[in-house]
């Protein structure tokens, strides 16, 4: 059993910058995939970013990359996402989510353990 907490959510202006943190308790990430997902009110939910946590590869989806950055910090046992250059179409509330053995990375029905969220608000 895992439990995550997500925090590093709240208002920013377009342009800058945030950096959301994913921790769990209950067992380590040592043999876990660790994914950040993101819904809008009335929007499907959408994946953004994932992190194998043994080997540390990363894996994006087009819309972020390049803005959006996955990273773990083992001695922590959190997984951060850093959160560049936001637009106010960034705006929605922030997951975690863990799993092992995941087949596709960027699909939420493979995850088995979600934070609660946290609201992110890029003003225009």
């Amino acid at each position: 059993q895992v439990q995550l907490v997500e925090s590093g959510g709240g208002l920013v202006q377009a342009g800058g910058s945030l950096r959301l943190s994913c921790a769990a308790s209950g067992r380590t990430f040592s043999s876990y995939a660790v994914g950040w997902f993101r819904q809008a009110p009335g929007k499907e939910r959408e994946f953004l970013g994932a992190i194998n946590w043994s080997g540390g590869i990363t894996y994006y989806t087009n819309s972020v990359k390049g803005r959006f950055t996955v990273s773990r910090d083992k001695a922590k046992n959190t997984v951060a996402l850093q959160m560049n250059a936001l637009k106010p179409e960034d705006t929605a509330v922030y997951y975690c989510a863990a799993g092992e053995y995941i087949p596709t990375m960027s699909k939420a029905e493979g995850y088995k353990y979600w934070g609660q969220g946290t609201q992110v608000t890029v003003s225009s």
